[in-house]
Formats: structure tokens, sequence, C-alpha cells
């Protein structure tokens, strides 16, 4: 894909028809296509960095007074990447990117990014952690470099599951924006294998660092597959994840005694934006 890309620039660069319009302006562009293509090696080498853990050239990349949507400053933001790869170090990072804007010495970039990675477990569960956002990056120019100063998380999914549960399908459904201190429904469905007890939880918490372990209240998955759940979100304009939480047990029954056992858990976590009670655009998403 890369070297795709590459390919139609230089061929923009080199075709006669390029220069055929009237009034073109051809330093305009090759200035544009420059800072296009130093953006675009940016984030890709963010991407190498991160899957070689290479943390001193990963933070690099990011300006000095970085703050995210999320309000995670610099030094918040390393420090949930220390821990993430302290935790997973094998997580293979892809990137794809959608569309970027070059104004003066400022940039947007929206991109797709996906996350991968085999977890072992104990009991012969091994897991599969898999993560997909649509983000959009800011970028400024400072002599010379351009340097990533905040982002922002439109949409986000992950999983880890483990077991028999990386065979569900799991639908975890809630708004992708929501006003703050707003009543809002989340929704999780799956169909679990035959023979199974399949229990089931619905939390909601900010999302914040350290990040906060949400209440669980497990329940027997309904007969119909669907466990709902009504949250209000909180009044201070903080994003949230609502986050479900997965059990799948067998029962054994040997001499008129039950013995149950774990085939499979997990959990799926999804993004709720919350946005001051002033903007009312709320839109719903499957994910």
């Amino acid at each position: 894909m890369k070297k795709s890309l590459l390919s139609l620039l230089l061929v923009v660069f080199l075709s006669p028809a390029t220069f055929a319009g009237e009034g073109f302006d051809f330093f305009k562009l090759h200035i544009f296509n420059n800072d296009t293509r130093e953006i675009r090696s940016l984030l890709n080498s963010q991407v190498r960095y991160a899957n070689k853990t290479n943390f001193d050239k990963f933070i690099a990349t990011f300006d000095k007074d970085y703050v995210n949507a999320d309000g995670f400053n610099l030094d918040t933001y390393s420090q949930l990447v220390r821990d993430l790869w302290e935790t997973y170090d094998n997580i293979e990072y892809e990137m794809t990117i959608k569309d970027i804007s070059v104004k003066d010495d400022m940039a947007t970039v929206s991109v797709t990014e996906t996350s991968f990675a085999q977890i072992p477990a104990p009991h012969q569960l091994d897991g599969v952690l898999t993560s997909e956002a649509d983000s959009v990056y800011y970028l400024k120019k400072s002599n010379g470099d351009w340097k990533v100063t905040s982002d922002k998380v439109i949409s986000e999914t992950t999983s880890l599951l483990y077991g028999d549960a990386k065979d569900l399908d799991i639908k975890l459904t809630a708004p992708q924006e929501i006003q703050a201190g707003k009543e809002y429904t989340a929704s999780l469905e799956f169909t679990p294998p035959d023979d199974v007890i399949a229990i089931a939880s619905i939390a909601s918490d900010k999302v914040e660092y350290p990040q906060k372990q949400a209440k669980e209240v497990y329940r027997k998955l309904p007969d119909d597959n669907i466990l709902e759940r009504i949250f209000v979100s909180n009044s201070d304009s903080v994003n949230e994840y609502v986050v479900a939480s997965i059990g799948l047990t067998k029962a054994d029954i040997s001499d008129l005694s039950i013995k149950l056992s774990l085939t499979g858990f997990g959990y799926k976590i999804i993004r709720v934006n919350v946005v001051p009670e002033s903007r009312e655009d709320v839109n719903v998403k499957d994910r």
C-alpha cells in the first residue's frame, strides 16, 4: 500500500497533463505534497516504533505540549503507553490513513487504527486481543518538523476474549456520542454455545488514568440472549467506556454431583464520547 501511494504521487508530478491547466501553481502543489508525505511518514513511523515497542522514538513523534481529547497530557499518555507495553509486548499495530488536510503549519489527519495480539492464559484458555478505532490526529509544524499535538477518538471497540468466547459473535451497542448528564442504554447480545450457562454484565465508567475497575454485576443471559442496562452519562463531560464482561460455564453431572467448569470468558469495550449539554447531535452505532 505504501508503494502504491508513492507511485500515485510520482505520477502526479510527472504527468504532462498536470501542467496543462491555466493558472496552475506548481510551487504550491509541491509544498503541499511535501507536507503530506512528511505527515504520512511521521504517522507510519509511529506504527513502526509501536510494533517494536521503541518507547523513546514513539514518544518523540508527539509535541511536548500534547493534550488529547480525553485530557491526557504527554506525561500521562507516556505512562499509559509504558504500562500497556509492559503488560502486552506483542501487540501488532496497523494504521490506515484516510485523509490529510494541511493549512499553513497545521494539519488534520483521519485514520483507522487496528491492533491484534495472542494472549496466553492459564488453564489452556488462550485469548485474543483485538481493537479498532476511527481517530483524528492534529499536527503542528515547528522548526521544520511535524509533531502530533492532539488526537480525538471518534469510535473505538476493543475485545479481549478467551477460550470458547473467542468464537462468539458479540454485539455491544451504545450511543457513539451523548450529552453530559443524559440517560442512555447499552445493549449486549450474543448466542452462547449449546449446553453452556452464560453470565454477563454491563458497566460504565469514565475514561481516565489510572483506569478504575468498573463495578460488575453478573446476571444470567436472558432467553432472548440480550442484556440491557441504562446509564446516565457523567455531568463533567468526560468520555466514558461501556464494558461488557462475559463468562461461559459447562455443568458436568456425575454421581449426583454437579461440577461447573469455565470454558470461556472475556470483555468487550466501546467508547461513548460525552459532550457538553449544548450540543444536540447524538449518533448511535453498533460495534
